[in-house]
């Protein structure tokens, strides 16, 4: 199993992870079921052996190199999961987060709850799928899941203000939004920084860095929730992203 994974190995390596034989497993079950999947379903547009471990299971916990996931058991939501990327390979190795996977698609949760199961998941610090749009569970009432993560994390193609939008009124006072871009997102970021004000966020750190072994850029944004959102965020479905904040 090492031989076959030795170079996601080293790549984790580079990032300051180490990975176990179990999560190699795991790793390996989740690749054969998204393939296997993929076949019938559209998840991945990226079935490749070597691709798959780079572009989604390495970038996935990329952003273990700028922020302490093991640190604490952290509450984090995935808002716009798809196929799990990157809640489920942050959960692979980071066991004692407890992850929330949201997702508007149900057979796409289906997938991944036969995942979590196949998986065993579960056995340390729970993750369990949530069906439904972004702004669903967010706003202002009752039973909503408003500010009550410590991280929310997303790697949907969306610009920086409309991710802001739909992803820091997830996060209580004190947590962070951390972005995974996958360009130099310097003007996007210039572009976000009202929006970001707007929803009780500050940005307190920008990482441009190349996924390890390859000429592929990425940035990980990671966000501070310094204030409450206000109550007007997020706003009805599709605004966000046909109006971003300015």
């Amino acid at each position: 199993m090492r031989d076959k994974y030795s170079t996601m190995i080293k790549d984790f390596e580079e990032l300051g992870l180490r990975i176990s034989d179990k999560q190699l497993e795991q790793f390996n079950t989740y690749y054969e079921m998204l393939v296997d999947t993929n076949k019938v379903m559209n998840l991945t547009a990226i079935t490749e052996f070597e691709d798959v471990c780079k572009l989604h299971f390495v970038d996935s916990v990329s952003a273990a190199k700028y922020f302490d996931f093991s640190k604490e058991e952290y509450s984090l939501v995935d808002i716009g999961t798809g196929a799990g990327f990157p809640g489920i390979p942050l959960k692979i190795m980071f066991p004692n987060l407890k992850v929330t996977l949201l997702d508007s698609l149900n057979k796409r949760l289906n997938f991944l709850n036969d995942v979590i199961d196949k998986l065993d998941l579960n056995s340390e610090g729970y993750i369990h799928t949530l069906h439904g749009r972004a702004e669903d569970f967010s706003m202002a009432k009752e039973g909503s899941l408003r500010e009550t993560f410590d991280i929310a994390v997303s790697r949907a193609v969306a610009n920086m203000a409309t991710l802001s939008e739909y992803c820091l009124p997830y996060v209580k006072v004190g947590g962070k939004f951390i972005a995974f871009k996958s360009e130099k997102a310097s003007e996007e970021l210039q572009n976000a920084k009202g929006a970001l004000h707007l929803l009780g966020g500050k940005l307190s750190d920008c990482q441009e860095f190349m996924l390890p072994d390859s000429d592929i850029s990425r940035t990980i944004c990671i966000v501070d929730k310094i204030e409450k959102t206000s109550k007007k965020y997020p706003r009805k479905a599709g605004i966000p992203s046909k109006q971003p904040l300015q």
